[in-house]
């Protein structure tokens, strides 16, 4: 077979019309049943689009990292943290450290005494009383000097016992002046009181900054004044700091060594074994005994009052109740209820029906002719009448005298 050089191959497109025709049909069926497709399912694609959208956001949150948001961290820029207040004390040569552990706080320490530095200071802020007794005496034993921000009961006594708690500062009290001989609080001058915890000490140490008609001040040390207590975050804080004396106070009690270890606990402080009391252990030992006894007593009470009690009975009904026993149990209802309104409805429309009968009235008289007829018949006026029968009782005893009333009425009008 010889092939036409100029005219192509036999099987080419362009030698053959017909597979060209076809090719060109195909493409926009192709097409349309992709549209189709897609338009028909457009619900489940976006669907899906917004799934993968959210878990790739997620993914990038999850990654990226985190600002630290805890109350006084020197990372916290938030108008609670505390990096001003770390910033200054850097740019006066103090070396920072902060740790969330007791382990990294102790080996801080350590190899600051290593060093020969002069000096360590501790600033601790527990308000969750992570730390033990036993952690907070080493704390104490370890460093030169220790600032307790905000200190708990338990965290005061760990730490020695000298100083307690002595209330919360008035609402009103917005700054508060040293009063007290101490070298730090007398430079500084006036603090911030907004929201501030009293201290005092007990014996000597300095007591600072007090507030009005109380014993206790926002600043407070012991005699050796190795633990100073801080009853406000706020002049710590990055929002209050530059105001009145805070930073300058600041600068002094917590910039008196070369190094200061930040230290906010955490989790990881709190031990193991630190879990809380079952049920058994805060349970007085008796229970052991009276427990049991009390579920057999509860067996056998339920096996007795839900015995039978003989064989079943058949009764016809409807049952046939007297009309003075259901007369008492609704005015048993009514008294239980205080239905004093509804209890001196159903007397008034009884004696009317009494009244109407032994009048010779009928069923289906009116009240006024009721009255009318009682009062021909007694010799009174229908309107004395009326005042005994429209009687409105507001509390029980009143309904009773008015019973009695009504009781009277009709017995004068059965005896004439």
């Amino acid at each position: 077979m010889s092939l036409d050089l100029e005219g192509g191959s036999p099987d080419s497109p362009a030698s053959n019309p017909q597979a060209s025709n076809i090719s060109d049909a195909s493409s926009p069926r192709l097409a349309g049943v992709i549209s189709n497709r897609l338009r028909r399912h457009r619900g489940l694609i976006l669907i899906s689009l917004v799934v993968v959208a959210a878990m790739v956001w997620t993914i990038v949150a999850q990654l990226s990292p985190k600002a630290d948001g805890a109350v006084l961290s020197i990372r916290n820029a938030a108008p609670h943290g505390g990096m001003a207040a770390a910033g200054i004390l850097e740019d006066h040569g103090v070396v920072i450290q902060q740790t969330d552990s007791f382990q990294s706080t102790l080996s801080v320490l350590d190899s600051s005494a290593d060093r020969g530095e002069g000096g360590s200071t501790v600033l601790l802020y527990d308000p969750n009383g992570f730390l033990e007794e036993d952690r907070l005496q080493e704390l104490l034993e370890s460093s030169d000097r220790v600032v307790a921000v905000t200190p708990h009961f338990q965290t005061l006594r760990g730490l020695g016992g000298e100083i307690r708690q002595a209330g919360v500062a008035p609402e009103a009290l917005d700054t508060v002046e040293p009063d007290c001989d101490a070298a730090d609080p007398r430079a500084a001058g006036d603090i911030s009181a907004e929201s501030a915890f009293l201290y005092t000490g007990d014996g000597g140490g300095w007591t600072c900054y007090r507030a009005v008609e109380s014993d206790g001040g926002i600043y407070a040390t012991t005699e050796d004044e190795r633990l100073i207590v801080l009853g406000s975050t706020g002049i710590i804080s990055n929002d209050l700091l530059e105001e009145h004396g805070n930073a300058a106070l600041v600068l002094r009690t917590l910039g008196a060594s070369d190094t200061l270890v930040w230290y906010l606990p955490g989790l990881s402080d709190i031990s193991p074994t630190d879990s809380p009391p079952t049920l058994n252990e805060l349970a007085p030992k008796w229970v052991g005994f009276l427990g049991p006894w009390l579920a057999l007593v509860a067996l056998l009470s339920m096996f007795w009052r839900g015995r039978r009690q003989g064989p079943l009975v058949t009764e016809p009904l409807p049952v046939v109740v007297k009309a003075a026993e259901t007369a008492e149990g609704r005015a048993r209802l009514y008294h239980d209820a205080r239905a004093v309104d509804t209890a001196s409805e159903s007397l008034r429309a009884g004696t009317l029906v009494r009244l109407a009968k032994s009048l010779r009235l009928g069923a289906d008289a009116e009240p006024d002719d009721v009255i009318a007829a009682a009062a021909r018949k007694l010799g009174r006026s229908p309107e004395s009448v009326a005042e005994t029968l429209n009687g409105r009782p507001r509390t029980e005893g009143q309904l009773v005298h008015w019973a009695q009333q009504l009781q009277g009425l009709e017995k004068e009008v059965i005896e004439q």
